[in-house]
């Protein structure tokens, strides 16, 4: 227990210390992370063994990630990416691993030794480069949407890579190590050590383990869509909140056990239930559950790489190993050059492609550890190759400074404005200043309520300051800047934005954090609304229901009814909507469109029915009424 405390203190406070200190220089978490390692490893030696068995640990921060990044992506997503995912992952993939193999066979290494190297070097961090991408905000990107696609594909492939790697091996050859001694490779279909492994593939023909591949993939989509809902409805009734952290948690590790039975990649498997969940109303209560674990365990993940380098060998040849890791890097970002030019990425996205992707990855170390046991890669040449890719992963924080001093050079990069300091606050909170917020604003203010207006359109901000509105600059979706215009404390805030899914995002934010805040939203149609409704907003108004409700009733005033019997059917129709749209939000499923959901056309035409039935009989009573006097 006392090492366990000691080495945990140690851990934490390296990551404490070197974090904000590389943060407030502009390198980036990832790196200060790295250096933590570095410094409590080779530098202090406060570790020492332990990190490996610690990395594997920590490997899991990876799974969670790729788990939180299939809950933004819906299926349609994922399926409008296949052209990336096989063109551009696929031609990435095959390309490193001929040019790594190419240069391996130069450097004297048989056919069989080269090829195990190129795809070993041929995949990328996924946890460097999208931790940083996301602290970035450059997942949105076309260089962010890109570079996602190609992890991803390397993700898939570690799966066939693992099954061609043994037709490389040599069997029962003995090897000698750099001190002398012989390893021979191992005889029998167990584990690296010899103790048999949990699997529910191993000794079954091909086609079983397909059958049983297919079985757990499909178990996982099943349960994601049917399982899920009662299974938290179960733990709300419990009103324990750390419940739904303990079911979070639950949901992923039992994932990547299942894909660890059957052989396939416990990232890949989340990442699945991840896509499978994205539409689900309790996506993000899984997001806020899981980000704090996420993060805890990628900067984990990130101090072993750094803690684990085998300062020896690297000391013996600082210069070689640095060489080799520099030639990885150009291979690589040769090779992604001219890929991302065949598909088109222009400037900015282009450099972003290149560089993020050109290190080796977590998956070689992965490969490489697979390779030695199976007598692929000799052990001393496995060792330089760890230590090679160790240090491509530390130099790729540097390739992002890179990206930052060439992004600002590129034609293509538009004009950024530094986001206006807030030093008001209200009781309102608009976010966006277009047609829509403007009316707002000016209704709000003129009756004698402060607001505070928040936009992100620089055009938009300039124009509302010289008709007298102050305004600030920002993305109202930051919530940093949220908090500075008082979010904390005012009692309404306004969605006003054009772009839907940042609407949705920040109604989702601000409900998260702020239970009594009352949100009014804007919505583009119906399905709208029940997105925005799902994600917490309490009144939502779509962009043009109230003007066509106006002209509705200029119609029924020319056609015989009186103004007050048309504003009697106008408001009988709003209250009427109002009811049909909270009912038709139970039945509406997120991503499916409505002409394909039975449930919904057939509530919807029972509630038509209705709504004709509740104006004709309002109309009857009138003109009954009328009759009488």
């Amino acid at each position: 227990m006392d090492a366990f405390l000691y080495q945990a203190t140690i851990y934490l406070a390296a990551a404490v210390i070197a974090v904000p200190i590389a943060a407030r220089l502009g390198l980036g978490s990832v790196l200060g992370y790295l250096a933590a390692g570095i410094i409590i490893g080779p530098v202090l030696g406060l570790v020492g063994s332990e990190t490996e068995d610690l990395r594997h640990f920590a490997e899991f921060g990876v799974v969670m990630m790729l788990f939180l990044i299939g809950l933004e992506l819906e299926p349609r997503a994922l399926w409008a990416m296949r052209h990336k995912l096989i063109g551009l992952g696929g031609l990435q993939i095959l390309l490193s691993t001929i040019a790594l193999m190419g240069a391996a066979m130069l450097a004297g290494e048989t056919w069989q030794v080269g090829l195990a190297i190129g795809l070993a070097l041929s995949l990328s961090s996924t946890a460097i480069v999208l931790q940083t991408l996301s602290e970035k905000g450059l997942m949105r990107t076309g260089g962010g949407r890109a570079t996602f696609s190609v992890l991803l594909t390397q993700d898939i492939a570690v799966i066939p890579i693992l099954a061609l790697l043994p037709l490389l091996a040599v069997k029962n050859a003995a090897q000698f190590n750099g001190d002398g001694s012989i390893t021979r490779a191992a005889e029998d279909g167990h584990g690296a050590h010899g103790h048999a492994t949990l699997s529910l593939v191993e000794g079954l023909p091909g086609w079983g383990v397909t059958l049983v591949t297919i079985a757990a993939v499909g178990a996982i989509i099943l349960a994601g869509v049917y399982l899920t809902r009662p299974v938290f409805r179960f733990i709300h009734a419990s009103n324990l909140r750390e419940m739904y952290t303990a079911l979070a948690l639950m949901i992923v590790v039992g994932i990547s056990f299942l894909m660890t039975l059957v052989g396939l990649s416990p990232a890949l498997g989340a990442f699945l239930a991840g896509v499978v969940l994205a539409n689900s109303e309790f996506r993000h209560e899984l997001e806020s559950d899981l980000n704090p674990f996420k993060g805890l365990l990628l900067g984990l993940f990130f101090i072993t790489v750094g803690a684990g380098i085998n300062y020896r060998l690297f000391l013996a040849e600082p210069g070689d190993l640095i060489g080799l890791a520099l030639l990885v890097i150009v291979a690589k970002g040769v090779v992604l050059y001219f890929v991302g030019k065949s598909f088109g990425l222009k400037k900015r996205d282009h450099w972003l492609f290149t560089l993020g992707l050109a290190q080796a990855g977590e998956f070689g170390f992965v490969l490489l550890a697979f390779s030695r046991q199976l007598n692929v890669v000799p052990p001393a040449l496995s060792e330089k190759l760890l230590l090679i890719i160790a240090l491509s992963m530390l130099i790729t924080p540097l390739l992002f400074i890179l990206y930052d001093l060439l992004s600002k050079y590129s034609k293509d990069a538009p004009k950024e404005h530094e986001a206006d300091e807030i030093d008001e606050e209200g009781p309102v909170i608009i976010a966006g200043i277009g047609r829509f917020g403007q009316i707002v604003n000016r209704l709000v203010r003129a009756s004698g309520f402060n607001t505070v207006v928040l936009d992100s359109n620089m055009e938009s901000v300039q124009l509302m300051r010289r008709f007298g509105v102050k305004s600030f600059l920002g993305d109202p979706t930051r919530p940093e800047l949220l908090k500075a215009a008082g979010i904390s404390k005012a009692r309404v805030l306004v969605v006003a934005l054009d772009d839907k899914e940042a609407a949705l995002r920040l109604v989702a934010h601000a409900r998260r954090g702020h239970p009594d805040l009352h949100i009014v939203a804007r919505a583009y149609d119906r399905n709208h609304v029940y997105a925005l409704y799902q994600a917490g907003a309490n009144d939502i108004v779509r962009e043009v229901f109230d003007a066509s409700l106006r002209a509705g009733r200029y119609v029924l005033e020319n056609i015989g009814l009186s103004e007050y019997e048309a504003a009697e059917a106008e408001q009988t129709f709003y209250a009427h909507d109002r009811q049909a749209v909270r009912e038709l939000a139970g039945v509406w499923k997120p991503g499916v469109p409505t002409a394909d959901n039975p449930e919904y056309i057939a509530k919807a035409r029972n509630l038509e029915k209705d709504l004709e039935t509740a104006v004709l009989e309002m109309i009857e009573a009138r003109t009954a009424k009328n009759n009488s006097a």
